[in-house]
């Protein structure tokens, strides 16, 4: 077997055995360097000879017994009565458990991730890092800073699990509700990342992306029939599915109007359109990701721009703001509405969510403001709209766009 082979199947399995091991073991760091230890030996033995049946049983097997290497030497070294028996206890842990143990291993290891305990920027280096299996580089270049401020920054996170005693466990009935949209929150931050960068010169991080989308399946098939899950799932398949028409071979951005649909992915497609009908079935109260992805399915059915169904898509947001009301999705709305109603109403309601205040400091506010009113005809505004786009946003190819704009009508 190839080392790229091999380190497929590390990323594959990386992140439950980790959650197994941080169960046996009780401590993030431990499990952390023993899985490391164990996969510096499966890269020596499985290329002279055929991978285990069962992988990721393997690498905790070896990971535990590196584990009880380290204490023993800690033992030595430290010379505490209390290390032995951490020893015993490994000794005593089987690593021989059904299916639906290793499932809850890596449920308690995504909700200890995404503990409210801590903040949002930590909850997603932490579940790119344990869960998803991103190098300390990896995670450092996503969030754009030094890799050793990453890796203090993770460092003071596993503390605080340790010292905070932050239960390594899926909550209870009365609050997974709350902590579960937490969770899908902190998916979904990572999938936006990836969908349009917050600064830099590229436009996407098609890594992040699919990062966040094989959380969103993993989640969906831990925890099956829960609405939430399965609409974010959709939503963020059928954003990812235009990913190939959204940027032209230079880098520069292609508007949705723009797009070469033959450019889609027409099998993700149909997977988020499935989603989305299973989404909107689940009893109850529809959920906001299952609304935002019926809206992401009206575009994608859409054999044109000119023949999107603008009205159902205004009535759908109009929806959101009743379950999940919030600026960003007036914001979505009033766009929307210019389609319908035409873009001097679009621009009342986006200038009346500006006065109030709501929107202060968001990038988008600006630039949408500015294409109303170029629609509009108002040049000199527009262009003074742009330039406020312009210096809100630190993403080169959002800059390159609005400058486009601006010498388009100047011409």
């Amino acid at each position: 077997m190839t080392p790229g082979e091999i380190d497929k199947i590390f990323r594959d399995e990386a992140g439950r055995a980790l959650a197994t091991l941080i169960r046996l073991v009780g401590d993030f760091d431990l499990a952390e360097d023993a899985l490391q230890d164990a996969f510096a030996v499966a890269l020596e033995r499985w290329a002279a000879c055929e991978v285990p049946d069962n992988p990721r049983a393997w690498l905790v097997n070896v990971a535990r017994h590196k584990a009880i290497d380290r204490v023993r030497r800690q033992a030595i070294f430290r010379g505490k009565q209390q290390v032995l028996l951490h020893e015993i206890e490994l000794n005593a842990q089987t690593v021989d458990e059904p299916a639906t143990m290793l499932d809850d291993d890596m449920l308690r290891l995504i909700f200890t991730c995404c503990h409210p305990a801590f903040a949002p920027e930590v909850r997603v280096a932490l579940t790119l890092r344990t869960v998803c299996g991103l190098s300390t580089t990896q995670v450092a270049r996503a969030f754009l800073v030094g890799e050793e401020a990453m890796a203090q920054r993770l460092v003071r996170a596993k503390q605080k699990i340790r010292l905070a005693g932050i239960p390594y466990e899926v909550p209870e009935r009365d609050t997974l509700a709350p902590r579960l949209d937490g969770v899908l929150a902190v998916i979904y931050l990572v999938f936006t990342e990836g969908y349009v960068a917050t600064e830099g010169a590229d436009l996407m991080r098609p890594d992040l992306a699919a990062e966040a989308i094989r959380l969103g399946r993993l989640l969906d098939r831990l925890m099956p029939d829960r609405g939430g899950i399965k609409g974010l799932l959709a939503l963020m398949l059928l954003h990812d599915a235009r990913r190939a028409g959204r940027e032209t071979a230079a880098g520069d951005i292609v508007l949705l109007e723009e797009q070469d649909r033959m450019l889609w992915d027409r099998g993700q497609i149909e997977e988020g359109l499935r989603l989305v009908e299973d989404a909107l079935r689940v009893p109850g109260r529809p959920q906001p990701y299952a609304v935002q992805a019926a809206i992401a399915a009206l575009h994608a059915r859409a054999p044109s721009f000119e023949q999107t169904d603008w009205r159902q898509i205004a009535g759908l947001y109009e929806v959101l703001l009743r379950i999940s009301p919030s600026p960003v999705i007036e914001l979505n709305h009033a766009a929307a509405l210019s389609m319908v109603d035409g873009p001097a109403r679009a621009l009342d309601l986006v200038d009346a969510i500006s006065a109030r205040g709501g929107l202060r400091g968001y990038e988008l506010l600006p630039a949408v403001r500015a294409d109303l009113l170029r629609r509009m005809g108002r040049k000199d505004e527009a262009c003074e709209a742009y330039h406020a786009a312009t210096a809100a946003t630190q993403l080169e190819p959002l800059r390159r766009l609005y400058a486009r704009r601006v010498r388009e009508m100047d011409n």
